[in-house]
């Protein structure tokens, strides 16, 4: 992909066609990381956005607690299902290997949502064959795209 030279923002960590794909083929089972019981935080909200579109989510967060019906798991790696897209809810510094476990996992597609951007991640997330963007929220894209 290209890189938009007039700005500082590269073009494909929030393209147009990557969320689509992501959100329409990358397949059903979201495992949403930083997802609590907190009602108060994002991650709960855009994770009934999720459901609400037809996900499958999947709470990974150090207490494992279960959110939205779903039950929750301390760490991607304890998930006993295969997960599709990694959904992202830490702050940048720990993004990065949240992403690195993701692949590691063997998942399709990792989303970083706003405010959360780490160049080398996506490198490296990319360079595995995987689609990703950053800085971006499925909550907004859902209906921006005409997809819910």
């Amino acid at each position: 992909m290209s890189v938009d030279t007039t700005t500082t923002e590269p073009i494909e960590y929030s393209a147009s066609e990557t969320v689509r794909r992501i959100l329409t083929t990358a397949g059903d089972t979201w495992a949403v990381v930083g997802l609590s019981s907190n009602q108060g935080r994002a991650a709960y909200g855009v994770a009934a956005v999720l459901q609400r579109f037809g996900k499958r989510i999947v709470p990974v967060h150090p207490k494992a607690e279960t959110v939205h019906g779903e039950q929750g798991y301390a760490s991607l790696a304890d998930i006993p299902f295969p997960v599709d897209v990694v959904d992202v809810f830490v702050n940048s510094e720990q993004a990065g290997g949240i992403a690195d476990e993701a692949v590691a996992i063997g998942v399709g597609a990792v989303w970083f949502q706003l405010d959360v951007i780490d160049e080398a991640a996506f490198a490296r997330t990319r360079a595995a064959g995987l689609d990703m963007v950053m800085d971006r929220c499925p909550a907004i894209e859902i209906p921006r795209l005409g997809l819910g």
